[in-house]
């Protein structure tokens, strides 16, 4: 089966790193999703594993279509029958880009239609009730080519389960581990966020760290389907359930001016399993040091929307800048939609991310190199 593993903009290396170690080899992104080859076994685990990627769609097929007549016959001729049954709960997620059939909505009533009779024809079902389990078809056209999916996931795989309190902008689960997979953080190292909000940073480290899989046990739509094989999923939970560290950690250190942002990440901690891991304490920035080496600083300071209009961020970032240079041979990684560098220098590495649809940059700050052991 084709797979595709979308992923936010700025976020398919992190996705295509993650895909590797899994043992799945080579993986191309093309147009902000990242494509391989794989079976259900191959489903069980991504769902399970992975930390960046956003979900996991099946591909069931792709054809050129400029006209509702294209689309219908096109649809119609996939096996819809292999994955779907009578009962299924068919709902349809499109989009357009650059193309001829620009309405979604049509589009998306077209392929339904065509699936339904497909299904007819193969099963001689003359009735679909949908009260079966959900099926979520993504109608994706670009450039005049159609690809049709179904999301084997269901809720994105950003929902892992233990954020259930909000606060001012939070960080993507997703977005925070891409970021952690790309900096110089192992459990060996000390971790700290200084402005750790709800607490995404902080927990996805702790779950790096000890190697929990962020989807080990939450529900994904593809396990109630009639055509996955029997043990799939739960042999991939196995999986990730013996492969849990359960050895020392270095400190995770996680911290905010903010007494009711800081009860929130306890409790988003406990939740996902990692409380015991991090040490939260309110207070502002400012007073934050360590005299732990080769440590990873990884925050979301607040900028743009998160700041009263007008509100001068510079005295923030140059204080938060000598913080910085006060941690003996730490790296940094900092998302913000502020101009990092004013205060902090020129960055060694410097990309663009998107954090609740602001444009940001992620500024890196590489540290001292540990010593190799003889």
């Amino acid at each position: 089966m084709k797979l595709y593993i979308p992923a936010a903009y700025g976020i398919e290396a992190a996705v295509k790193r993650e895909i590797e170690r899994l043992g799945f080899g080579h993986a191309p992104a093309v147009r902000g999703r990242v494509e391989l080859e794989g079976d259900w076994e191959t489903v069980a685990r991504l769902n399970v594993f992975l930390r960046a990627g956003e979900r996991v769609l099946l591909g069931v097929g792709e054809f050129p279509a400029t006209t509702f007549d294209e689309l219908f016959e096109g649809a119609r001729a996939l096996p819809w029958e292999e994955y779907l049954s009578r009962d299924s709960k068919i709902l349809i997620d499109g989009k357009s880009v650059k193309s001829t059939l620009a309405a979604v909505k049509a589009a998306g009533g077209v392929v339904k239609k065509a699936i339904l009779g497909r299904l007819k024809e193969k099963l001689g079902a003359t009735a679909f009730p949908e009260t079966g389990p959900r099926a979520v078809v993504g109608v994706s056209i670009f450039e005049d080519i159609v690809t049709l999916t179904l999301d084997t996931s269901g809720d994105g795989l950003h929902k892992r389960g233990y954020r259930v309190l909000t606060y001012d902008a939070p960080l993507r689960e997703t977005t925070a581990a891409a970021i952690i997979e790309d900096s110089f953080y192992n459990r060996e190292k000390p971790f700290a966020d200084l402005f750790c909000g709800s607490g995404t940073l902080a927990v996805e480290a702790a779950l790096y760290a000890r190697n929990i899989a962020p989807g080990m046990e939450r529900k994904f739509d593809f396990a109630a389907w009639k055509c996955t094989p029997h043990g799939a999923l739960e042999r991939a939970r196995q999986e990730a359930r013996d492969g849990v560290y359960t050895g020392p950690v270095a400190p995770i250190f996680a911290g905010d001016i903010s007494p009711r942002a800081i009860q929130i990440a306890e409790e988003h901690a406990r939740r996902a399993g990692v409380k015991n891991d991090i040490a939260f304490s309110v207070r502002d920035m400012r007073e934050f040091a360590s005299e732990l080496g080769y440590g990873v600083l990884i925050s979301n300071p607040p900028y743009g929307e998160r700041m009263e209009k007008g509100a001068d961020l510079f005295p923030l970032y140059r204080d938060f800048a000598k913080v910085y240079r006060s941690l003996p041979a730490w790296s940094a990684y900092l998302i913000s939609g502020y101009e990092v560098e004013r205060a902090f220098g020129r960055a060694q590495k410097k990309r663009i991310l998107y954090n609740a649809n602001i444009r940001c940059g992620l500024y890196c700050y590489f540290g001292q190199k540990p010593p190799k052991n003889p």
